[in-house]
């Protein structure tokens, strides 16, 4: 029989607005039990759209805890109570790209960083495309930019090393597949089943809503 990994005890550590840090005292093969610290998330989306001419949208931002501008999907923070995968991707590629799309469907489903997070992400593929107005942006993303790169020199740039951003490099190679036919998206209906829900059930019961970053 495999083990069941079950937490005795949970401590909240940090509360901040976007991520939190618990301690978990877990269950371990043998009769042990450990402390797992366990950073907790939102949970994410990101989006390859793809235009007519075999180009997807990018943009360019700053990120403090590396120190430097990655290229990057549009993406966004599943940070409204409420809101579905889809709706939260659909609003970040306006507000990040200037983009609408008529067709949707998921390539992937990640986990940034299991060995210590929570965070998953959900990667939609998009096209038929056209352009809205974007709105005013603020803090990094205010110093954002944009571009219309041709997916075989996107999936050039992760073999050499040009993109590093973990999320980019799944969604790039995901619909890079599916473009050459190798592989197929699936229908935005698949549930999220890696989903966080720790912060956001915690955050809503606070009465933290709609937007659960923003603490009392």
């Amino acid at each position: 029989m495999r083990h069941e990994f079950t937490v005795m005890d949970s401590e909240l550590l940090v509360d901040a607005p976007i991520l939190a840090l618990r301690r978990d005292t877990v269950t371990m093969p043998g009769g042990n039990t450990a402390k797992r610290e366990i950073v907790e998330h939102f949970g994410a989306v990101a989006v390859v759209a793809l235009d007519d001419q075999q180009r997807i949208a990018m943009v360019e931002q700053y990120r403090h805890s590396v120190g430097a501008r990655l290229w990057e999907l549009p993406a966004g923070i599943l940070d409204f109570a409420g809101e579905d995968e889809l709706n939260t991707a659909k609003r970040e590629l306006v507000e990040e790209a200037g983009l609408e799309a008529a067709e949707w469907s998921l390539l992937v489903d990640l986990v940034t960083s299991p060995g210590f997070a929570e965070e998953a992400v959900r990667i939609f593929f998009a096209s038929d495309l056209s352009h809205v107005e974007r709105p005013d942006a603020e803090d990094e993303e205010a110093d954002m930019d944009f571009a219309w790169v041709p997916l075989d020199d996107a999936r050039a740039a992760v073999m050499d090393g040009r993109i590093t951003n973990s999320i980019a490099i799944a969604g790039v190679l995901a619909a890079s597949e599916v473009v050459a036919g190798r592989a197929t998206a699936r229908s935005t209906d698949v549930p999220f089943a890696l989903r966080p829900t720790h912060m956001a059930d915690r955050r809503q019961k606070q009465g933290i809503v709609p937007d659960m970053k923003k603490k009392q």
